[in-house]
């Protein structure tokens, strides 16, 4: 199955149904008077989260939802009918954007999200609607009110606890693998991953969290180059970041502050986020190089490194200690903001 992350669809709701002129006609009853029903409403465009999908990839082939007109009314004071809601299902962490792909309509970020963002149109009324002591046989019925109709872009952020960024060929994939049963793809040349991976980690028996592998970052990522930073928004949500430093490349400092400044002119936050910097491949080093390499990245980044081997595991358990922490706390926060909604 393709990922596709972005979708622009066009969706419609429907209007509402007409309200009609009708009279009573009875035999023995003399004056029947005006008996017109009121259109039925037209159906809603209905967003909701499905667990079951992971990618916009549906969109490619479907860019066009249209829901169906209310039913007209009838003789006898008969409302037309309801019309049904068009349910449009999307991933968990799908935001609904404008069409000027700025404005933020509605952020699918709970597995209960769901959302109308098209009102049907209401119906009609008949001409029984429009009985009075004054007028007594009015021949007046309305159209349905017009459906509400709009172009939106559909955005995944994929829902991860931890996104694992830097270079590429620092490592990321062959760490994805090591830690949790995804399989990506692994070779010995740059971009070898085009698209997210997910992976959950369990460090223990009890405890779990997603990792998420973010296709690499180069120099110029922000303007377009390489793959850009399309990607990044899929670590937006994340507690932590866990970059990757190729301690095997030799010029780890550059490397570092290369991920470090496209993080801050892709904004979101991302530079803010707390993170755990590990200098890979300590297996591709000499004693001396992963001494030297170390020190040098952390008086470069005024923080403690830790030292990896995705190959070998050396200092992978630690990592994943350290994480498990910070996930902890971020769930923490979020169950208290979330009672406090609730409460208030």
């Amino acid at each position: 199955m393709k990922f596709l992350d972005q979708a622009k669809i066009y969706v419609r709701s429907g209007d509402g149904g007409d309200g009609v002129i009708a009279f009573r006609r009875e035999k023995y009853i003399e004056y029947g008077g005006p008996d017109g029903g009121n259109g039925g409403r037209g159906g809603d465009i209905v967003f909701e989260v499905s667990p079951d999908l992971n990618t916009l990839i549906d969109f490619r082939y479907t860019q066009h939802f249209k829901a169906p007109k209310g039913g007209n009314g009838s003789g006898s004071d008969r409302t037309g009918r309801n019309a049904e809601a068009i349910v449009v299902k999307v991933p968990l962490g799908t935001e609904i954007l404008a069409e000027d792909r700025e404005t933020l309509l509605a952020d699918l970020d709970r597995p209960d999200s769901r959302v109308v963002l098209c009102l049907g149109g209401d119906g009609g009324h008949g001409n029984a609607h429009f009985k009075s002591s004054t007028n007594r046989a009015p021949r007046r019925a309305d159209k349905g009110w017009p459906g509400e109709e709009r172009w939106v872009w559909l955005r995944l952020k994929l829902i991860a606890d931890v996104g694992l960024i830097g270079l590429p060929n620092a490592g990321k994939s062959t760490f994805l693998s090591v830690v949790s049963a995804a399989k990506p793809k692994i070779a010995d040349y740059p971009f070898t991953t085009l698209v997210p991976q997910l992976g959950v980690v369990r460090p223990t028996d009890y405890e779990e969290f997603v990792l998420a592998d973010i296709p690499g970052l180069i120099e110029g990522a922000h303007e377009g180059v390489g793959l850009g930073t399309r990607f990044l928004g899929h670590v937006e949500r994340c507690a932590a970041l866990l970059h990757l430093v190729d301690g095997a490349a030799g010029n780890v400092v550059d490397a570092w502050r290369t991920v470090r400044e496209e993080l801050e002119a892709y904004g979101g936050g991302l530079h803010e986020k707390p993170e755990i910097l590990v200098l890979n491949k300590a297996d591709a080093m000499s004693p001396r190089e992963l001494s030297a390499r170390r020190a040098a990245l952390a008086k470069a980044s005024g923080a403690p490194v830790l030292v990896a081997s995705g190959v070998s595991g050396q200092g992978v358990p630690e990592i994943l200690r350290m994480l498990m922490t910070l996930v902890h706390e971020a769930r923490a926060e979020r169950t208290a903001a979330l009672k406090r909604e609730t409460q208030a």
